[in-house]
């Protein structure tokens, strides 16, 4: 069985934003919002801060996960997006999960006029990020100096409502970043290995690659902690959910290539993402008390 979550864009004002209500009263695991300060085609139009946005949907949520999808050192810093986590941690009522990456280039790249990174800088930024982050959200004062980032005494307090931190699902290509989410995550999540704008079979074998690769590094790092999740996010690849059938076809092959779960854009009227959400409402109907299809 594959649970099923929903990733927004962060378009829609949040005080007036009926979505997150309806993908969970519809039955879906979780719901997520891409964490950028800009995003693509998009970045002229609307666009809310994550923080906030997950802030209103855990007001007007009660049972799914909510989470960033994904945070990356592109325009964070550690200290600061602790604190808000563990705030939103607290407010959600312990039902917070943190997707976070690399970060690629783009607006969140460039926008605080910071130097042009190499995969490798990115990737040693990351890593540093990330493990700073899982100190500062599992203690209560950090210290911490770094070639990327630092903390001097940052508190902590109250803490988390999860204990110790929420779950940390890494996004990973490599074998470098795969590594790291098995030793620091609770989850990975991938789009596959095809370049963006792949055709849906080639899209599918980057799927595949990736899920072998990360099966490789899992085997020589001897194996998975019991629960690590392994998600997918198919907003870049099989099309858009055109019919309750093909959703369900996606899902299932996801499922079949070892993912434990599935992330499905919210449709829009315009691309990106075009589709009916009528299809998303009738794929609820199909899902069981847990989010599973």
């Amino acid at each position: 069985m594959t649970r099923v979550g929903i990733a927004f864009l962060p378009e829609v004002n949040p005080a007036h934003d009926d979505r997150w209500a309806r993908i969970e009263r519809w039955g879906f695991a979780h719901g997520w919002c891409l964490d950028h300060l800009a995003w693509r085609d998009l970045a002229g139009s609307p666009w809310h801060a994550t923080i906030p946005v997950l802030t209103a949907a855990a007001m007007t949520t009660s049972r799914m996960g909510i989470g960033t999808f994904v945070a990356s050192p592109n325009f964070r810093h550690p200290v600061p997006f602790a604190k808000e986590l563990m705030t939103l941690d607290v407010i959600s009522n312990g039902r917070l999960q943190v997707a976070a990456g690399a970060g690629t280039l783009g607006f969140d790249a460039t926008i605080l006029n910071r130097p042009r990174l190499s995969p490798s800088e990115r990737m040693d930024r990351f890593e540093e990020f990330i493990t700073l982050l899982d100190r500062l959200l599992s203690q209560s004062r950090t210290t911490w100096s770094g070639n990327w980032f630092g903390a001097v005494d940052a508190p902590n307090i109250p803490g988390c409502l999860q204990r110790v931190r929420p779950p940390f699902v890494i996004a990973a290509n490599g074998p470098r970043g795969m590594r790291l989410a098995q030793r620091l995550g609770q989850g990975w999540v991938t789009m596959g290995t095809a370049a963006f704008g792949a055709t849906p079979d080639k899209w599918w074998q980057g799927v595949a690659d990736a899920a072998h690769e990360f099966d490789a590094v899992a085997r020589t790092a001897g194996g998975l902690p019991d629960g690590f999740r392994r998600y997918l996010d198919v907003g870049a690849g099989p099309g858009p959910p055109a019919s309750i059938e093909k959703v369900c076809r996606d899902i299932s092959r996801a499922g079949e290539l070892g993912y434990t779960d599935v992330v499905l854009p919210w449709t829009r009227r315009n691309a990106p993402f075009a589709g009916d959400d009528a299809v998303l409402e009738a794929l609820g109907e199909r899902l069981d008390e847990h989010g599973n299809l």
